[in-house]
C-alpha cells in the first residue's frame, strides 16, 4: 500500500513498480511505470458469488497509463496489444470460436457474462469452544487497537481530497488521524481537548509499544473502552501524491504481524507539547438549549414508549400557526418539493456529503480553513451523544438547507440574491451575491458556506473532466448552500415535457438521496398526496427542525424509534458522568 517495505525489497536486482502514484514502494523501484486507473482500463472481475464481469473504460487514459494486462503482454511478447485485445483474446479461449462474437457483445452488454456464477456451497458452524470469552492478555500496560480509518481506509485513498477532508463519523476528525481514548483514561493521564480560533489543540502523547515509539495527538471520545487506546491505519504516509503525503501519523510502525488488529503493552505518556487538529463537530453549532426551552433537536425513543405515544416527536416542541407570519403565504399551483430524513435509519456513514460534493463541485479548501471552520460541504451529519460517558448512546443528524417557508436568509438580503421559487426552493441567485453574508447570520440551522478564498483548480485538466457541467462552478465570495439538486429537477422536468408526460414520484432523486445506502432520505413533491414524501410527512414521527422558530421547514425529519435488547446493560457504573442529548466533542459533553 505504498508504506515502508523492508530492506528485503532493496536487494531485488531489477525492481518495476506499477501504480498510479510514485508512492513509496516506486521510490524503491529503479523503474516506475504510470497505471492506466480502473476507469481507463479494459478488464474483467468477479464477484462474491463469482459471477464474471466485463469491465469497460469509461474515458481514454488521461496520461498515457497502462493496464496490468498490457504490462504482462509486454513481458510476454507481445506488447503491441491493448488492454481491449488482450481480454477479448482471453475470453475468445473461453467462449470458443462458435458464436463468440454473439457471447462477447452479449457479455459487454448486460455486464456479466451468463452462467458463471458458482455453485453454492452448505457452509455450517465448526464445532468447538468459539463462544468461549476471549483469553485475557497477561502483558501489562493498555491495549492497542489498529482500525482501517473510516475516510481513506488502509491509506489506498490518502490522496482524495474529498476524503481526507470528509468528518469522520464520531471524532468529525479530517485530514489525519489521532490515537483515541476514553474519558477516563485521558482524565487519568491530565489529558485535555480545548477549541481555539485557529483549530481543537490537544495533548502531543507519546505511545510505546513492543520496542516502538510513536508520537500521536490525543482525541478523547465517549463509549470508547477505558484501558483502550484506537489508532487509525492510512495515515503518515511520505509520498502519497499531491494530497495525502505528511499527513498524520504512521500506525504501522507500531503495528507488528503477530498483532495485526490489537495487543496488550502499550505505554502512554504525555510529552508536553500540543497539537491542532481539524474537528469540525464545534463548527455550525446549533444551541440544544436555550434560556427558556429545551429545543429537542434529535428526537428518540424506544419502541416501547413509541408504542404508547406515537406523536412524541410532535409534542415534543409546539409549531406556531401556518398563518402567524409578516410575510404573505406563498401559494403552489405546480410542484411543492420537499424532503425527509428518517433517522432510525442513518448510520452516518457520510456518503450524501461526498455525493452532493461531487455533484455540485464543491471544493476541498484544506486543513488549515477547515481548523478556521470554514469547510465547504453543504451537508453536515451532526453526531449527539445521550447517557454516561462511558456507555453512551449515539445519534446521527444529517442537516442541508430546509428551504424555509418563511425563510429567514431571503428576507435580509439586500440585493436579493436569495429568493422564493414557485416551487418551494430558496434558491441562490450568484451572479446576485455581494457575500454580505447576512443570509448566513440570519440562518438558525447555519448550513450556509460562504468560499472566501479561490479554491478552485482551474488549470489542471483532469479536474476539469471531473466537474459536473450541468452546476455553474463558483470562483469566491459567494455563499453556496443546498439547492434539492435544482439541475436534476429541471433534467427530470425536461425529459417529461420531451416525452409529454407528467413527472412521476421517485423520477428524481437527489444525490444524496441516490447514494443513501439506508435510504434513509427521501425526495419528492408535497403537493402530491400519492407521492412517498407526502405520506412520511403524514407520520407521527415528522418533526420539522426548529420548528417553533415559525420557519416551516421542507425538509423535515422521522424521529428515530430503537428497540435495544433489554439484556444488554445501557448504563455506565455508579457515579458515571452523565451526557444529555448534546453536540460535542470529546469531554466537552
Amino acid at each position: 500500500m505504498g508504506f515502508d517495505r523492508p530492506a528485503a525489497l532493496d536487494q531485488v536486482p531489477l525492481r518495476i513498480h506499477l501504480g498510479l502514484y510514485q508512492d513509496e514502494t516506486a521510490e524503491r523501484c529503479h523503474w516506475h511505470l504510470a497505471e492506466a486507473h480502473g476507469l481507463e482500463s479494459w478488464s474483467d472481475a468477479r464477484a462474491f458469488d463469482g459471477s464474471v464481469s466485463i469491465v469497460q473504460p469509461l474515458i481514454a487514459p488521461l496520461y498515457g497509463g497502462k493496464s496490468a494486462h498490457e504490462v504482462l503482454a509486454a513481458f510476454l511478447g507481445f506488447g503491441d496489444r491493448a488492454g481491449y485485445q488482450v481480454v477479448r483474446e482471453h475470453w475468445k479461449g473461453l467462449f470458443g470460436a462458435d458464436d463468440f462474437e454473439g457471447r462477447w457483445q452479449r457479455a459487454v452488454h448486460d455486464g456479466v457474462v451468463a452462467g458463471s456464477a458458482l455453485p453454492e456451497k452448505p457452509v455450517t458452524l465448526a464445532s468447538g469452544d468459539w463462544v468461549r470469552p476471549a483469553r485475557q492478555a497477561r502483558n501489562p500496560g493498555l491495549e492497542i487497537a489498529f482500525r482501517a480509518d473510516p475516510t481513506i481506509g488502509d491509506g489506498r485513498f490518502a490522496n482524495n481530497g474529498w476524503l481526507q477532508e470528509l468528518p469522520k463519523p464520531l471524532t468529525k476528525l479530517t485530514w489525519e488521524n489521532a490515537a483515541l481514548l476514553s474519558p477516563r483514561l485521558a482524565a487519568r493521564l491530565g489529558i485535555a481537548v480545548s477549541s481555539t480560533a485557529s483549530g481543537a489543540t490537544t495533548d502531543l502523547v507519546e505511545l510505546r509499544y513492543a520496542g516502538n515509539a510513536l508520537k500521536v495527538p490525543a482525541w478523547i471520545v465517549p463509549g470508547h473502552p477505558e484501558d483502550s487506546v484506537t489508532l487509525h491505519l492510512g495515515y503518515g504516509r511520505r509520498k502519497a501524491g499531491r494530497v495525502g503525503s505528511g499527513l498524520g501519523v504512521n500506525a504501522y510502525a507500531l503495528r507488528r504481524s503477530d498483532g495485526l488488529w490489537f495487543g496488550a503493552g502499550l505505554e502512554i505518556r504525555k510529552t508536553g507539547e500540543r497539537a491542532i487538529l481539524a474537528c469540525t463537530q464545534d463548527h455550525w453549532t446549533i444551541e440544544h438549549e436555550t434560556q427558556t426551552t429545551k429545543r429537542h433537536l434529535v428526537r428518540s425513543a424506544d419502541l416501547a414508549e413509541f408504542e404508547r405515544n406515537p406523536h412524541f416527536a410532535r409534542e415534543m416542541s409546539e409549531e406556531p400557526p401556518a398563518d402567524l407570519s409578516m410575510y404573505p403565504a406563498h401559494t403552489y399551483r405546480g410542484h411543492a418539493w420537499g424532503m425527509t430524513i428518517d433517522l432510525s435509519a442513518c448510520v452516518g456513514c457520510n456518503a450524501c456529503v461526498v455525493a452532493c460534493q461531487s455533484e455540485n463541485n464543491i471544493p476541498v479548501v484544506g486543513k488549515d480553513q477547515v481548523a478556521r471552520g470554514r469547510e465547504m460541504q453543504w451537508i453536515r451529519i451532526d453526531r449527539y451523544y445521550q447517557g454516561g460517558l462511558d456507555n453512551p448512546e449515539t445519534h446521527h443528524q444529517p442537516v442541508l438547507c430546509m428551504h424555509c417557508e418563511n425563510a429567514p436568509c431571503e428576507v435580509v438580503c439586500p440585493v436579493a440574491a436569495t429568493v422564493h421559487s414557485d416551487e418551494g426552493l430558496n434558491d441562490m441567485v450568484y451572479n446576485r451575491c455581494v457575500g454580505t453574508r447576512y443570509c448566513s447570520n440570519n440562518c438558525p440551522y447555519k448550513v450556509r458556506r460562504f468560499n472566501f478564498f479561490l479554491y478552485q483548480d482551474w488549470d489542471t485538466p483532469s479536474l476539469k473532466l471531473m466537474r459536473n457541467p450541468d452546476v455553474t462552478v463558483r470562483s469566491r465570495g459567494v455563499m453556496e448552500k443546498c439547492t434539492y439538486c435544482v439541475q436534476r429537477i429541471n433534467q427530470a422536468r425536461i425529459d417529461a415535457k420531451n416525452q409529454d408526460r407528467p413527472l412521476r414520484d421517485g423520477e428524481i432523486e437527489t444525490a444524496c438521496q441516490s447514494v443513501c445506502p439506508a435510504r434513509a432520505i427521501v425526495f419528492g413533491d408535497v403537493n402530491d398526496p400519492k407521492s412517498r414524501v407526502t405520506g412520511q410527512k403524514s407520520s407521527p414521527r415528522n418533526y420539522g427542525l426548529l420548528a417553533d422558530l415559525n420557519t416551516r421547514p421542507r425538509t423535515s425529519y422521522l424521529a428515530s424509534v430503537r428497540n435495544p435488547n433489554p439484556d444488554m446493560p445501557r448504563e455506565a457504573g455508579p457515579g458515571a458522568a452523565r451526557a444529555s442529548l448534546e453536540l460535542g466533542s470529546g469531554p466537552d459533553v
